[in-house]
């Protein structure tokens, strides 16, 4: 094996990890650590220091050849970076600049991922190089890359920014999706699959037959495909089409020897090999709400061959922190909003709320007409993520994004014998450690935190001061 660290790249020279980065240096986003780091507890735990403030490249790991990434997509202003900045006619060296205020930047995130979704279709799969960078390098060991051990009770060092690349037999079509991987030894990880979702689908479908999965693991691709993969398309749709559409068609795809899977002709690093149909290993680690996820035999994937770029960059995700519940709510954001917005076409915004650790609460922004609308809302974000486990609509003039503004709603707007809606035995979320995380059971609740149109607006209207907004207070003391 070999490489070194010299990882500079201009700014839209390819849709890749590469020029995002280089894009993310360029607007001050990105500082380097050319300090050594261990990747056993260390480099995660300068990664919290970052939390949603830059993204972070370390230099020198020890025990690798390879340097780190870290944070790329810790803030919504970088999340919206990854998107926007993806056509040939703004490689002009400046970044398109976010919307002022965090709820306007997560809507134009929203907008952009509607957008891209709409167009995926017809501007079809991406295009087919010849040869990809990845295949300019080859290992066949685990130990060699700088695989992280984040937290004291892990099961051991994770791969966190992996997306796995499989052939569904039974459609016969691709499925992309993101999992932790588990190392165990120089040729063996543990994968975590959630049942029932695409990859574990197609697992059992081959399983069931007598075979082992064959699968490619990429890591280290632009943002885009990252968030593709977390989007959670319907069954059968090929996740790369939509990185495509937010790329704006700019994603090169290379099928892969072994697994025979079309994956990022760019993608830094890039594993082979299949999940065992027949052997599982016991695994467990932090997951988005910051605590241990509780411990489950999972399949175990076996490698063929690893092969990389040269100066390959690793991608590494903190567990719990900004950058992983931004990546997994922010496409889920997207599809809440599509979803609700489809049943009550007055909802302003979705917000998934930080205290949810972006997952588990969300607050529906409406501009209410009548009653019975914010509980149509309710029902139709349970629908759209079944992970959820708390939502609640206020009105147009409160901040969804404010807790205090949200509370204020609660507590002014509401009565709790007509506005709480109690859903028990729900499907839930197996990261809530107060559910019945075996059956994934759970009671599910919405809140109807919206002013009545029984009373007359004026009771709940909240008082302004002309032109505070425009006051200077620098100017007064």
């Amino acid at each position: 094996m070999s490489s070194n660290n010299n990882n500079n790249s201009k700014a839209g020279a390819a849709a890749d990890l590469r020029s995002y980065l280089a894009l993310l240096e360029q607007e001050g986003e990105l500082v380097r650590v050319k300090k050594q780091v261990s990747p056993e507890f260390e480099l995660a735990a300068v990664v919290s220091k970052l939390d949603s403030k830059e993204a972070v490249m370390f230099e020198k790991v020890k025990g690798s050849k390879f340097a780190v990434a870290s944070n790329i997509c810790g803030t919504a202003r970088r999340f919206y970076l990854a998107i926007t900045n993806n056509n040939n006619n703004n490689d002009s060296g400046h970044a398109r600049k976010a919307p002022e205020g965090r709820g306007a930047t997560r809507q134009a995130i929203h907008g952009r991922i509607t957008q891209a979704l709409a167009a995926a279709g017809g501007r079809g799969l991406p295009k087919q190089g010849a040869k990809a960078p990845f295949e300019k390098n080859s290992s066949r060991s685990l130990m060699d890359l700088p695989i992280v051990t984040h937290f004291e009770k892990d099961a051991g060092p994770f791969i966190t920014a992996s997306i796995v690349f499989a052939k569904d037999q039974e459609r016969g079509n691709q499925n992309s999706s993101t999992h932790r991987l588990l190392r165990l030894d120089e040729r063996h990880m543990a994968i975590r699959m959630v049942e029932g979702r695409h990859l574990h689908k197609c697992y059992t479908y081959a399983r069931d037959h007598g075979e082992d999965l064959k699968v490619a693991i990429a890591i280290g691709v632009h943002p885009a495909v990252s968030i593709a993969a977390a989007y959670q398309a319907a069954y059968g749709v090929d996740e790369m089409l939509i990185a495509n559409s937010l790329l704006e068609g700019r994603l090169g795809i290379a099928k892969t020897k072994y697994a025979q899977v079309n994956v990022p002709s760019h993608a830094e690093i890039v594993l082979e090999g299949r999940i065992l149909k027949d052997r599982v290993q016991e695994e467990w680690m932090v997951e988005m709400l910051r605590t241990y996820d509780f411990r489950r035999k999972q399949p175990v994937f076996e490698l063929e061959r690893i092969s990389y770029r040269d100066n390959a960059i690793y991608h590494d995700i903190l567990p719990g922190y900004a950058e992983h519940r931004l990546l997994m709510g922010l496409p889920v954001e997207a599809k809440m909003y599509d979803y609700v917005k489809s049943v009550v076409p007055t909802t302003q915004s979705v917000h998934l709320t930080d205290g949810g650790s972006n997952w588990l609460a969300a607050v529906i922004q409406i501009r209410k007409r009548l009653e019975g609308e914010p509980k149509n809302a309710i029902l139709a974000a349970f629908a759209a993520h079944p992970s959820l486990k708390m939502a609640t609509v206020v009105d147009d003039d409160i901040d969804p994004a404010d807790p205090v503004a949200v509370e204020y709603a609660v507590t002014s707007r509401c009565q709790a014998d007509r506005g709480f809606i109690i859903i028990p035995n729900a499907k839930g979320s197996s990261l809530d450690p107060s559910s019945d995380q075996t059956n994934l059971l759970t009671t599910k609740v919405g809140i109807d935190a919206t002013a009545t149109v029984l009373k007359a607006r004026e009771r709940f209207e909240i008082a302004r001061i002309p032109g505070e907004e425009k006051t200077d207070l620098a100017k007064y003391i």
